[in-house]
């Protein structure tokens, strides 16, 4: 799908046919928006034959994995960025889609793979307000970029939230499941942090980078969402020492309760040894053995039994072993 959108005169309007957009444009007076959302292989050639873009960068703009760069090709910036960052609570995973863009002083090109929440809501207000169009495509860069970093801080709230529950379990009821939920967790703040850290870079370089195709009054705007994105990034180291204490707050927990266990096991053991001991002399196959014909022998027998357990019991509490 691909939508279209003119900006001229202080008025922005949708157009629907792609086939006059290289006439447009040619007014370097219009600026145009182009959102290519899982494009046709028709429309991706509009990509090639209109906008005449490098093929680098359109292999680039349609690989999913690729890491978020910013390449300088002198009539145009080229960027790839994570975005749509959501985390289920359900199945407990981070996930991001991709997003390149292409940007020129009189055209802004974005290409991704399904609906994007961020670029949505912008077209929503662009037909009411259409202010970043009146400012440039740098200030319609500005205000997708900065939609993307807000995204982020909601699934920072979950972080919180899931890390909050799995120290509350760690220190409360520990199970074989709560070490895997703690490595899932460590995976999504890696993968958080993956997506962020080559992304500060970038807007660093938009903030403070002399590009012709970014004005210098927009240059402040993209340090603004700069800064957000570094506090995000600062967090994910965070998360990341406070998911290492709960994994060795798990492991010791766990630790403890083998100790706790292996204690037991051993005083059970300890008494039951004397007991061993005394009911194999007295289950040898000797005929002169003492006690042999002694009609109270058995209970003899059992009351020194009960005696040593009793006091191995007594003796170990003193101890404080048990």
């Amino acid at each position: 799908m691909l939508d279209l959108y003119v900006h001229s005169l202080d008025e922005t309007r949708q157009i629907q046919n792609p086939e006059n957009l290289a006439q447009v444009l040619k007014d370097k007076t219009r600026r145009v928006w182009a959102d290519f959302e899982s494009p046709s292989p028709g429309e991706s050639a509009l990509l090639t034959d209109v906008f005449a873009f490098h093929p680098l960068a359109i292999e680039d703009c349609f690989d999913k994995k690729h890491l978020p760069k910013i390449d300088d090709y002198d009539q145009y910036l080229f960027l790839v960025i994570h975005h749509g960052a959501t985390f289920s609570a359900r199945l407990g995973t981070f996930s991001t889609e991709k997003l390149s863009i292409f940007i020129s002083s009189n055209y802004l090109v974005t290409v991704h793979d399904g609906p994007s929440r961020t670029i949505t809501l912008l077209k929503e207000r662009l037909l009411k307000h259409h202010s970043s169009f009146t400012r440039g495509t740098d200030f319609l860069l500005h205000d997708i970029l900065d939609g993307i970093v807000d995204h982020y801080f909601p699934v920072l709230d979950e972080f919180d939230s899931q890390i909050d529950q799995l120290e509350e379990e760690v220190f409360r009821n520990p199970t074989s499941d709560t070490s895997s939920k703690i490595l899932l967790m460590k995976k999504n703040v890696l993968n958080l942090k993956r997506a962020t850290a080559p992304q500060r870079e970038l807007f660093n370089q938009l903030s403070r980078d002399d590009f012709p195709v970014i004005s210098s009054a927009a240059r402040i705007y993209f340090r603004d969402v700069y800064d957000h994105l570094v506090h995000i990034y600062d967090l994910t180291d965070s998360y990341q020492n406070l998911i290492s204490g709960t994994r060795d707050a798990y492991l010791s927990t766990i630790s403890n309760k083998l100790n706790e266990v292996m204690k037991v096991l051993t005083v059970i053991s300890t008494i039951i040894l004397p007991l061993s001991l005394i009911s194999g002399i007295y289950g040898m196959n000797f005929v002169n053995i003492p006690e042999l014909k002694d009609p109270y022998g058995y209970f003899k027998v059992m009351g020194v039994m009960a005696g040593i357990a009793i006091f191995l019991l007594i003796f170990f509490k003193r101890k404080k072993w048990i």
